[in-house]
């Protein structure tokens, strides 16, 4: 097994189990012991993980930035992403949006086309394509689902909303993961996100995934679907040519790489 896959399979590991034993992964990776100590080493340096007698443990993640950081970095290769993501919606459809960054800067997109139907958790969605010249003139409908509200992430969330999810069936749902990894898939760092998420993934007919540079090779707290099972991942031009989207490629060959802004 190459390096970068053998970090990702102990990264994985680390996430479900928070710690793994160096036989362990001696065993599981089909790899000397002396290898399995110089990768821990090098991810220890890197951080993320810490080397205990006889194998590692996880070192706990920093909290997420809040969702009005989140909004505000890189906005280039979101709205990159927004605009190839658009792309693939046509007049007529019905459209999930979950609560994101990135997803916010989509919402943006859709209301300059026609005819569509979002069903969101997501205020900032909903406010976007809710706007005059969205409805009015171009005929787009939203529908904001009930649920728990949360200032932080200006979105709803919990039970109510999930059941609420379940009663439409979608064209596309278009979900922004917290990381995304080969092993571990596309994660949330917060379970309520990741709940909306596969709720909408399961209820509609082509699941996209919506990332950036800077999700690949991150894992959060729960996971939510695997990278195969997504009918697009859009990702932006900074990962074009790199060794992590060849291998994610090779996982899943429905990647859509959004040209340069």
């Amino acid at each position: 097994m190459w390096q970068p896959d053998r970090r990702q399979h102990i990264r994985a590991l680390l996430g479900t189990f928070g710690q793994v034993s160096a036989d362990r992964l001696t065993e599981e990776l089909g790899v000397s012991r002396e290898t399995v100590r110089r990768d821990l080493m090098e991810m220890e340096a890197e951080g993320g993980l810490k080397r205990v007698r006889g194998g590692a443990i996880l070192v706990p993640q920093e909290e997420e930035p809040p969702y009005a950081v989140r909004a505000n970095v890189r906005l280039r290769e979101k709205r990159a992403i927004a605009a190839a993501a658009a792309g693939l919606v046509q007049s007529g459809q019905v459209l999930f949006l979950d609560a994101g960054s990135t997803t916010a800067i989509l919402a943006e997109a859709l209301a300059l086309l026609s005819g569509l139907m979002i069903v969101t958790n997501s205020v900032d969605v909903a406010t976007h394509v809710g706007a005059p010249e969205s409805i009015q003139a171009r005929q787009n409908r939203v529908l904001l689902l009930g649920g728990r509200f949360s200032i932080e992430t200006r979105a709803t969330f919990g039970a109510a909303t999930v059941n609420e999810i379940v009663r439409y069936s979608a064209d596309l749902a278009f979900v922004s993961p917290y990381g995304l990894d080969l092993q571990a898939g596309a994660t949330s760092y917060d379970p309520d996100e990741a709940e909306i998420a596969g709720a909408m993934l399961g209820r509609a007919r082509q699941k996209v995934l919506l990332a950036d540079h800077s999700k690949l090779g991150t894992v959060g707290r729960v996971a939510f679907g695997k990278v195969a099972d997504f009918d697009r991942i859009v990702v932006d031009a900074r990962l074009a040519g790199s060794d992590g989207l060849a291998r994610l490629r090779a996982t899943n060959p429905r990647i859509l790489t959004a040209p340069r802004r």
